[in-house]
């Protein structure tokens, strides 16, 4: 798919993913990513230096900033946990796969990379957005269909990480993974019946898939994969869902990384 064509199909944007972000650690961390957005909402009960702060923030995303009453901002949010901000945007702009290679290659160190194949529930995608953030991954790769797209949940359960870590949105999984592999990038899907994680080579450049909740990593991507890494469970339940064992695994890859 060439670059035009990714980029056409990356705007085309469901209604879900455009709407309300609410709470002062999420709508401060999306203005300071300088993206987009329409509208500001602040309550007019805040006092002048945190209608300021957040003006000044505005002003860099070209947002209109209106001060409303609380229980209006409360009507707009539909939740009383606004904390007196509110921002109307399109809660993520999508980036074409070719675009986040070359985030990844012009880093200054291997590209490290995460891939959510199919993964549904908007509390774990927004955890592993996070852990993804926090953890240095060069960028996300999630499916256009199939999983969860960034939409407000998301946005919340990140913390706003999702604001700052690049997503692209491909049509097809296992087409995303042929591409990696051909820049050089070795790609490991998570698997309860994979190589324990810790006596695994992690250190290159590296993309880690993790599947969806009820049924992980799609067989066709699996058998894409230059290799299956798993977790060691000593407990009765033996799996962990999909944005704990994410987290494990991503932070097993920066201590091999940097060890």
């Amino acid at each position: 798919m060439s670059t035009r064509e990714e980029k056409k199909n990356n705007s085309e944007q469901p209604d879900e993913e455009r709407g309300i972000l609410f709470g002062r650690n999420v709508v401060t961390e999306f203005l300071k990513s300088g993206k987009p957005a329409d509208t500001l909402f602040v309550s007019a009960d805040e006092d002048e230096k945190t209608v300021s702060f957040y003006k000044a923030l505005a002003s860099r995303c070209g947002a209109v900033v209106k001060a409303v009453p609380s229980q209006k901002l409360t009507k707009i949010c539909g939740s009383d946990r606004h904390q007196g901000v509110a921002v109307s945007a399109s809660f993520c702009e999508y980036i074409a796969l070719s675009d986040l290679l070359k985030i990844s290659r012009e880093s200054g160190n291997a590209p490290f990379i995460l891939v959510a194949d199919g993964i549904e529930d908007p509390h774990n995608l927004g955890a592993v957005l996070r852990t993804a953030e926090c953890a240095g991954v060069h960028g996300v790769i999630i499916p256009k269909r199939g999983g969860v797209g960034v939409n407000a949940t998301v946005h919340r359960t990140s913390a706003g990480a999702c604001s700052h870590i690049p997503i692209a949105r491909v049509p097809n999984i296992a087409s995303a993974v042929r591409e990696l592999k051909k820049a050089g990038i070795f790609c490991y899907c998570a698997d309860m019946d994979g190589s324990i994680c810790y006596e695994t080579d992690l250190t290159g450049p590296v993309a880690l898939i993790i599947g969806s909740e009820g049924f992980g990593v799609s067989r066709l991507v699996r058998d894409l994969c230059d290799g299956t890494v798993s977790l060691p469970m000593f407990g009765k339940v033996n799996s962990l869902n999909a944005s704990a064992a994410a987290s494990a695994l991503i932070y097993e890859i920066v201590r091999q990384r940097n060890s």
